[in-house]
């Protein structure tokens, strides 16, 4: 029997309320989709949680369902891809695959103090000079430093190289590669205050100031690369590479077509958000919102 071609792309949207799966067809046309919504908690005013294990399940649940809607099996897929909600932070128990605290949402505002004293303190232009963002809550950084200081039992589990933290993409790469992937892509990246967007790497002093080390951070690759292959036999059997991975809003700026610099686009969902093409400019500063 001849090999199944593999006609098909598979792509997750993961955004802030909730996971859509669509099968794509080499002509770019949309062949099927699934849709599935996730809880929003909201333990105090200005709070913000999402259950990880809850997105995760949408995710595999609709996946399958837009591969039977489409009328193919996972051997069709020539790609499983990730686009996501970029600045939601989450930090999990690498031996159990368990969250060590819900993932905290980009809205939350609880490191807001935490934020505006790293700026009274005169912080805020080295973080705006590597990282490209301001000091806000927003972003990931802050986010993960409150997880490691106030989750019971992380700093035990970090101790003893147990901790993993990533972003909402890098949580569903290493939960489909069955735990043997743990990476983000550059889009993701430098959206966590952490990330040197000249050397293309953790930043040390960074990492410092918001109190997060080295060690749980994933991999950083480029949005193209091969991350791995699906290999969690509750989603299906077959292993199928893993490839394009890209935040959101990003995404949408290629999707629109914005591929010579000045070009940008605006996007309106559950935050409203608005990203140009500077090219190879290291000089512009800017943040959406």
């Amino acid at each position: 029997m001849p090999p199944m071609t593999k006609d098909y792309i598979l792509a997750i949207d993961q955004s802030t309320s909730g996971t859509k799966a669509i099968v794509v067809d080499r002509s770019g046309g949309i062949v099927a989709r699934s849709s599935a919504e996730h809880r929003q908690f909201y333990p105090r005013s200005g709070w913000v949680e999402h259950d990880p294990l809850e997105i995760y399940t949408n995710v595999k649940r609709t996946a399958r369902q837009a591969l039977l809607s489409a009328g193919i099996d996972p051997g069709g897929l020539a790609a499983f891809t990730i686009t996501n909600q970029r600045e939601t932070a989450v930090l999990w128990d690498r031996t159990t695959g368990s969250p060590v605290y819900p993932a905290i949402v980009w809205q939350c505002q609880r490191t807001a103090d935490i934020c505006a004293s790293y700026k009274a303190a005169g912080y805020e232009d080295t973080v705006r000079t590597k990282a490209g963002l301001l000091l806000d809550p927003y972003f990931s950084a802050a986010k993960w430093g409150w997880i490691l200081e106030q989750a019971e039992g992380v700093q035990e589990k970090l101790a003893d190289g147990r901790s993993l933290a990533g972003t909402i993409d890098s949580w569903l790469l290493w939960k489909l590669t069955g735990g043997r992937i743990h990476a983000t892509d550059y889009t993701n990246a430098s959206r966590t205050s952490l990330f040197n967007i000249h050397t293309l790497e953790w930043d040390s002093e960074l990492c410092g100031l918001f109190g997060v080390p080295y060690e749980p951070l994933p991999e950083v690759k480029s949005s193209d690369d091969l991350f791995g292959y699906t290999e969690d036999p509750e989603l299906w059997s077959e292993r199928v590479p893993i490839s394009g991975v890209i935040g959101d809003s990003q995404a949408a700026l290629y999707g629109n077509q914005c591929f010579h610099p000045g070009m940008a686009k605006a996007t309106y969902g559950t935050g409203t958000s608005v990203l140009m093409n500077v090219g190879r400019s290291t000089t512009f500063r800017g943040t959406d919102s």
